[in-house]
Protein backbone atom coordinates (compact mmCIF):
# COMPACT_ATOMS: atom_id res chain seq x y z
CA UNK A 1 0.00 0.00 0.00
CA UNK A 2 1.31 3.79 -1.00
CA UNK A 3 2.07 5.67 1.91
CA UNK A 4 2.82 9.37 3.19
CA UNK A 5 5.37 10.26 5.35
CA UNK A 6 6.83 13.42 6.52
CA UNK A 7 10.89 13.61 7.17
CA UNK A 8 12.50 16.28 8.88
CA UNK A 9 16.47 16.30 7.79
CA UNK A 10 15.16 16.12 4.48
CA UNK A 11 18.35 17.64 2.97
CA UNK A 12 21.00 15.53 3.92
CA UNK A 13 22.10 12.45 5.54
CA UNK A 14 19.83 10.30 7.36
CA UNK A 15 16.82 11.95 6.08
CA UNK A 16 18.20 12.04 2.92
CA UNK A 17 18.22 8.58 2.24
CA UNK A 18 15.26 7.90 4.21
CA UNK A 19 13.22 10.02 1.95
CA UNK A 20 14.87 8.45 -0.91
CA UNK A 21 14.75 5.10 -0.04
CA UNK A 22 10.98 5.65 0.89
CA UNK A 23 10.67 7.62 -2.52
CA UNK A 24 11.90 4.28 -4.55
CA UNK A 25 9.60 2.44 -2.84
CA UNK A 26 6.74 4.58 -4.17
CA UNK A 27 5.36 6.17 -1.58
CA UNK A 28 4.77 9.99 -0.99
CA UNK A 29 7.47 11.72 1.25
CA UNK A 30 7.19 15.32 2.16
CA UNK A 31 10.70 16.93 3.00
CA UNK A 32 11.24 19.34 5.90
CA UNK A 33 14.75 21.44 6.22
CA UNK A 34 16.20 24.33 6.39
CA UNK A 35 16.88 24.12 2.57
CA UNK A 36 16.01 22.10 -0.40
CA UNK A 37 12.80 20.64 1.00
CA UNK A 38 9.53 20.78 -0.02
CA UNK A 39 8.92 22.58 3.42
CA UNK A 40 11.74 24.82 5.10
CA UNK A 41 11.48 25.42 8.42
CA UNK A 42 14.06 26.14 11.26
CA UNK A 43 13.30 23.77 14.04
CA UNK A 44 15.10 25.36 17.00
CA UNK A 45 12.53 28.61 15.85
CA UNK A 46 9.10 28.16 17.91
CA UNK A 47 6.68 29.55 15.32
CA UNK A 48 8.34 27.09 12.31
CA UNK A 49 7.45 24.24 14.72
CA UNK A 50 3.97 25.50 15.29
CA UNK A 51 3.36 26.17 12.15
CA UNK A 52 4.78 22.83 10.74
CA UNK A 53 1.54 20.53 10.98
CA UNK A 54 -0.01 23.77 8.75
CA UNK A 55 2.30 23.35 6.30
CA UNK A 56 2.28 20.04 6.01
CA UNK A 57 -1.87 20.04 6.25
CA UNK A 58 -1.82 22.25 3.15
CA UNK A 59 0.66 19.30 0.93
CA UNK A 60 -1.75 16.36 2.47
CA UNK A 61 -5.38 17.43 3.12
CA UNK A 62 -6.27 13.79 4.07
CA UNK A 63 -3.73 13.56 6.49
CA UNK A 64 -0.35 11.25 6.78
CA UNK A 65 0.70 7.52 7.54
CA UNK A 66 4.29 8.34 9.50
CA UNK A 67 6.26 10.87 11.05
CA UNK A 68 10.11 10.50 10.70
CA UNK A 69 11.81 13.16 12.91
CA UNK A 70 15.71 13.03 11.65
CA UNK A 71 16.44 16.74 12.01
CA UNK A 72 19.27 17.39 14.46
CA UNK A 73 22.66 18.95 15.14
CA UNK A 74 25.61 17.66 16.98
CA UNK A 75 27.43 20.78 17.60
CA UNK A 76 28.24 22.05 21.58
CA UNK A 77 26.01 24.92 21.09
CA UNK A 78 22.81 25.94 22.53
CA UNK A 79 20.61 25.07 18.61
CA UNK A 80 21.35 21.45 19.53
CA UNK A 81 18.94 21.77 21.99
CA UNK A 82 16.35 23.70 20.04
CA UNK A 83 16.49 20.97 17.53
CA UNK A 84 17.24 17.88 19.02
CA UNK A 85 14.68 18.31 21.63
CA UNK A 86 12.20 20.80 21.41
CA UNK A 87 12.02 21.00 17.48
CA UNK A 88 12.09 16.45 17.67
CA UNK A 89 9.21 16.37 20.17
CA UNK A 90 7.26 19.57 18.59
CA UNK A 91 7.32 17.81 15.28
CA UNK A 92 6.27 14.49 16.89
CA UNK A 93 3.38 16.05 18.64
CA UNK A 94 2.15 18.65 16.49
CA UNK A 95 2.03 16.28 13.57
CA UNK A 96 0.30 13.50 15.27
CA UNK A 97 -2.94 14.64 14.58
CA UNK A 98 -2.88 14.52 10.60
CA UNK A 99 -2.21 10.51 11.63
CA UNK A 100 -5.51 9.99 12.61
CA UNK A 101 -7.11 9.13 9.34
CA UNK A 102 -4.36 6.84 8.36
CA UNK A 103 -5.09 2.73 8.29
CA UNK A 104 -1.83 2.48 9.99
CA UNK A 105 -0.30 5.67 11.73
CA UNK A 106 3.53 5.48 13.13
CA UNK A 107 5.82 7.84 14.44
CA UNK A 108 9.63 7.56 14.92
CA UNK A 109 12.56 9.95 15.96
CA UNK A 110 16.28 9.42 15.96
CA UNK A 111 17.91 9.59 19.47
CA UNK A 112 22.09 8.26 19.34
CA UNK A 113 23.73 6.02 21.21
CA UNK A 114 25.17 8.98 23.03
CA UNK A 115 22.46 8.70 25.28
CA UNK A 116 24.61 6.23 26.93
CA UNK A 117 27.60 9.02 27.34
CA UNK A 118 28.13 11.27 30.36
CA UNK A 119 25.26 14.22 30.37
CA UNK A 120 24.77 16.94 32.37
CA UNK A 121 21.45 16.48 34.71
CA UNK A 122 20.41 20.13 35.26
CA UNK A 123 19.69 20.15 31.50
CA UNK A 124 18.06 16.86 30.60
CA UNK A 125 16.13 18.53 33.76
CA UNK A 126 15.16 21.39 32.27
CA UNK A 127 14.28 19.64 28.80
CA UNK A 128 11.77 17.01 30.60
CA UNK A 129 10.33 19.60 32.05
CA UNK A 130 9.85 21.46 28.97
CA UNK A 131 11.57 24.69 29.79
CA UNK A 132 13.28 25.98 26.94
CA UNK A 133 14.16 29.14 28.38
CA UNK A 134 15.96 27.55 31.30
CA UNK A 135 17.58 25.10 28.64
CA UNK A 136 18.78 27.32 26.31
CA UNK A 137 20.83 29.08 29.52
CA UNK A 138 22.28 25.57 30.88
CA UNK A 139 23.34 25.17 27.48
CA UNK A 140 25.07 28.43 26.71
CA UNK A 141 26.73 28.10 30.54
CA UNK A 142 27.90 24.81 29.22
CA UNK A 143 29.08 26.14 25.62
CA UNK A 144 31.20 28.42 27.57
CA UNK A 145 33.97 25.44 28.39
CA UNK A 146 35.03 23.12 25.45
CA UNK A 147 34.96 20.38 28.08
CA UNK A 148 31.27 20.89 29.64
CA UNK A 149 30.20 21.90 25.92
CA UNK A 150 30.69 18.18 24.79
CA UNK A 151 27.89 17.20 26.96
CA UNK A 152 25.23 19.38 25.35
CA UNK A 153 24.11 16.87 22.66
CA UNK A 154 24.31 13.54 24.83
CA UNK A 155 21.77 15.38 27.21
CA UNK A 156 19.48 15.68 24.14
CA UNK A 157 19.49 12.17 23.20
CA UNK A 158 19.21 11.17 26.99
CA UNK A 159 16.35 13.67 27.30
CA UNK A 160 14.36 12.66 24.41
CA UNK A 161 14.91 8.88 25.36
CA UNK A 162 13.33 8.92 28.36
CA UNK A 163 10.71 11.20 26.86
CA UNK A 164 9.93 8.00 24.29
CA UNK A 165 9.34 6.12 26.64
CA UNK A 166 7.52 8.36 28.78
CA UNK A 167 4.94 8.69 26.06
CA UNK A 168 4.86 5.99 24.00
CA UNK A 169 2.41 4.03 26.25
CA UNK A 170 -0.21 6.76 26.81
CA UNK A 171 -3.53 6.99 25.44
CA UNK A 172 -2.20 9.49 22.93
CA UNK A 173 -0.07 7.25 21.28
CA UNK A 174 -0.80 3.43 22.13
CA UNK A 175 -3.81 4.29 23.14
CA UNK A 176 -4.79 5.80 19.39
CA UNK A 177 -2.87 2.96 17.96
CA UNK A 178 0.33 4.72 17.18
CA UNK A 179 3.48 2.99 17.66
CA UNK A 180 5.76 5.57 19.09
CA UNK A 181 9.57 4.20 18.82
CA UNK A 182 12.92 5.95 18.10
CA UNK A 183 16.53 4.13 16.65
CA UNK A 184 19.58 4.79 18.37
CA UNK A 185 22.84 5.26 15.79
CA UNK A 186 25.93 5.16 16.37
CA UNK A 187 28.80 6.64 14.15
CA UNK A 188 27.26 6.91 10.68
CA UNK A 189 28.76 8.69 7.53
CA UNK A 190 27.35 11.92 6.86
CA UNK A 191 28.24 15.54 6.24
CA UNK A 192 27.10 16.63 10.07
CA UNK A 193 30.19 14.27 11.38
CA UNK A 194 32.75 14.36 8.54
CA UNK A 195 34.69 17.32 9.93
CA UNK A 196 35.25 14.40 13.11
CA UNK A 197 36.62 12.43 10.61
CA UNK A 198 38.61 14.34 8.40
CA UNK A 199 42.11 13.09 10.33
CA UNK A 200 43.20 9.51 11.44
CA UNK A 201 43.36 10.84 14.79
CA UNK A 202 40.16 12.02 14.98
CA UNK A 203 39.02 8.87 13.64
CA UNK A 204 40.53 7.11 16.51
CA UNK A 205 39.15 9.07 18.79
CA UNK A 206 35.94 8.64 17.40
CA UNK A 207 36.50 4.71 17.14
CA UNK A 208 37.81 4.42 20.89
CA UNK A 209 34.62 6.19 21.79
CA UNK A 210 31.74 4.53 19.86
CA UNK A 211 33.49 1.12 19.63
CA UNK A 212 31.26 -0.49 16.44
CA UNK A 213 32.89 -3.80 16.50
CA UNK A 214 30.20 -4.98 13.74
CA UNK A 215 31.41 -3.79 10.24
CA UNK A 216 32.57 -0.41 11.53
CA UNK A 217 31.31 2.86 10.78
CA UNK A 218 27.79 2.98 9.16
CA UNK A 219 26.45 4.29 5.50
CA UNK A 220 23.42 6.16 5.89
CA UNK A 221 21.13 3.74 4.44
CA UNK A 222 21.80 1.31 7.46
CA UNK A 223 19.39 3.73 9.34
CA UNK A 224 17.26 4.81 6.77
CA UNK A 225 15.90 0.90 6.40
CA UNK A 226 15.35 0.79 9.94
CA UNK A 227 13.36 3.68 9.90
CA UNK A 228 11.43 2.15 7.24
CA UNK A 229 10.26 -0.42 8.63
CA UNK A 230 9.31 0.89 11.98
CA UNK A 231 7.13 3.70 10.65
CA UNK A 232 5.71 0.61 7.94
CA UNK A 233 2.52 -1.25 8.45
CA UNK A 234 4.47 -4.22 9.83
CA UNK A 235 5.53 -2.74 13.07
CA UNK A 236 2.59 -3.17 14.75
CA UNK A 237 3.54 -4.35 18.43
CA UNK A 238 7.26 -2.25 18.80
CA UNK A 239 6.14 0.27 21.71
CA UNK A 240 8.73 2.89 23.36
CA UNK A 241 12.08 0.90 22.54
CA UNK A 242 14.99 2.98 21.57
CA UNK A 243 16.72 0.37 19.19
CA UNK A 244 20.66 0.78 18.63
CA UNK A 245 21.67 0.29 15.04
CA UNK A 246 25.29 0.93 16.47
CA UNK A 247 27.47 -2.07 15.29
CA UNK A 248 27.96 -2.88 18.43
CA UNK A 249 29.14 -0.15 20.75
CA UNK A 250 26.14 -0.70 23.07
CA UNK A 251 26.94 -4.42 23.79
CA UNK A 252 30.56 -3.10 24.09
CA UNK A 253 29.91 -0.03 26.13
CA UNK A 254 27.07 -1.54 28.85
CA UNK A 255 27.68 -5.45 28.66
CA UNK A 256 24.58 -7.39 29.99
CA UNK A 257 22.30 -4.44 30.94
CA UNK A 258 19.67 -4.04 28.40
CA UNK A 259 18.00 -0.49 29.92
Amino acid sequence: MTRSYVVTGSASGIGASTAQLLTERGHTVIGVDLHDADITADLTRAEDRDGLADAVRDRASDGIDGIIAVAGLAEPVPATVGVNYFGMIATLENLRPLLTGSPAPRAVGVGSMASLMDHDDELVDHLLAWDEEAALHRAQTLAADEQTGQLIYPSTKVAFARWIRRHAATEEWAGASIPLNAVAPGVILTPMVEPFLATEQGREQIAKGVPMPLNGFAEPIAVATLLAWMAGEENTHLCGQVVFVDGGSDVVIRGDSTF
